[in-house]
Parts: structure tokens; C-alpha cells; sequence
């Protein structure tokens, strides 16, 4: 980005390195964007994701939510179709919300599936997995007990996963929040992200910290600061 009010916003990013509550603070007061901007973290791993030994993904419930309405997408057969729909989905169905996936419509933000259907989502393999969307076990979105599944996602539930080049990128609220819930929130992920450290990953395993807004420019977090929490 080059833009004028970009450039006034990296300016007043100065050296050194930020602790998450300077950072925090500092987003908020240099934000420009005309809308609610969504912060997020990016965390610079000493792990090598082509080895699935080395693989970090996992997710968490944000104490104080993401800040947006989470449509939720349930894919399952039975008694399981009417709990997800007490539980808050906005869309439920078996073969007949498969069909219509694959025919092009795509209003939700979430999928959930149970066990027995996966052999139908599948199919939606080639459009749902590009957008980061196919039901997964590990993440918990393939599971029986949809109504828990459709809650967690719903109250914040963030899923996160290394990319090729070992940097997780991940949300973690709106530059709106109170500079303290964001605190909280940015520490679960970074809390999560450490737990899920793979046995075989060798050395520093955290490299490097950055926040960011939507439309801001990235801030540097002290690593010790990080660490020390």
C-alpha cells in the first residue's frame, strides 16, 4: 500500500520493538479506515510445514468473540439436522444442502458436517477447500455434536494453520473492541499457538510477532515481552 493515509499511519510507527499493549493502543489511534477493521496476528513459526510432523494448526474460542455474525452451514442427516438448527445454524440440510453448494450457493462463512455425510461433502471438496471451508475433524467441524460445534463457532471460535512459508495469519477482533479485550483475545491465540508447538520442531519455535488492522500498517511485537506472558 502507498496511499497518503497509509503513509501517515506508518510513520508513527516507531522502534523498538512494541509490547501487545502499546501496539494495541497504537492501532487504535492511527486507524483511517472508514469501516470497523478486523486485527489480526501474524506469528513467524521455526517450523517447516512441508513435513506434516511439523504441521501447526488448531483453533480457540476468543474470550470476546470476533466482533461478527458467524453464518454457519450444517451438513448432516437425523435428529442431528434439527439440533443444529436449536443450536443457531442458519442453514441445515443433508444431500439436497449438498447439491445446492455445488449449483453455486455459498451464504455462510461456516461448515459443519457430521461423520456420516462426509462421504457427500466430499464432492464439495474443490469449493469449499480454497476458501478455507471444508470440514475438518481436527478443527473440529466434522463431529456428532453439532450443537456444540455451531456455539463455538458462533461465540468466536477462530481456526488457525500455518501456510508454506511457516507464518500463521489469524483474527483476533475489531479495532472498535476496548484495548483490553483485545489484549485478551490476542493472548488466547498466541497462548494456543504455542501449545500447539510439534514435538519434532527444533530450536526457537517462535521467530517473530506482528499485529496489524485490515488497512494499517503491521507493528512488531517484542518476542521477550510475548514469551515472558
Amino acid at each position: 500500500m502507498s496511499g497518503k493515509k497509509y503513509q501517515e499511519a506508518k510513520a508513527k510507527v516507531q522502534g523498538p520493538d512494541y509490547t501487545l499493549e502499546e501496539a494495541i493502543k497504537l492501532i487504535q489511534e492511527i486507524k483511517f479506515a472508514q469501516f470497523d477493521e478486523t486485527l489480526e496476528l501474524s506469528l513467524r513459526l521455526g517450523v517447516d510445514p512441508r513435513h506434516a510432523d511439523q504441521m501447526v494448526r488448531g483453533t480457540v474460542v476468543l474470550p470476546n468473540g470476533l466482533g461478527k455474525e458467524v453464518r454457519v452451514c450444517v451438513i448432516a442427516s437425523g435428529e442431528k439436522v434439527k439440533e443444529a438448527e436449536e443450536a443457531g445454524a442458519e442453514s441445515t440440510g443433508g444431500e439436497d444442502l449438498v447439491g445446492k453448494i455445488q449449483g453455486g450457493w455459498m451464504d455462510f462463512e461456516a461448515v459443519v458436517a457430521t461423520p456420516d455425510m462426509m462421504r457427500s461433502v466430499g464432492k464439495l471438496g474443490r469449493i469449499l477447500g480454497p476458501r478455507g471451508l471444508m470440514p475438518n475433524p481436527k478443527a473440529g467441524t466434522v463431529t456428532f455434536d453439532v450443537a456444540r460445534a455451531v456455539q463455538e463457532i458462533k461465540a468466536g471460535k477462530v481456526e488457525f494453520r500455518v501456510d508454506k512459508n511457516g507464518i500463521i495469519h489469524a483474527p483476533f477482533g475489531k479495532v472498535s473492541f476496548k484495548g483490553d479485550q483485545l489484549v485478551q483475545n490476542a493472548r488466547s491465540l498466541i497462548e494456543a499457538v504455542m501449545r500447539a508447538k510439534p514435538a519434532s520442531a527444533k530450536g526457537r519455535y517462535l521467530r517473530g510477532v506482528s499485529v496489524s488492522s485490515t488497512m494499517g500498517p503491521g507493528i512488531k511485537l517484542d518476542l521477550a515481552q510475548v514469551e515472558a506472558k
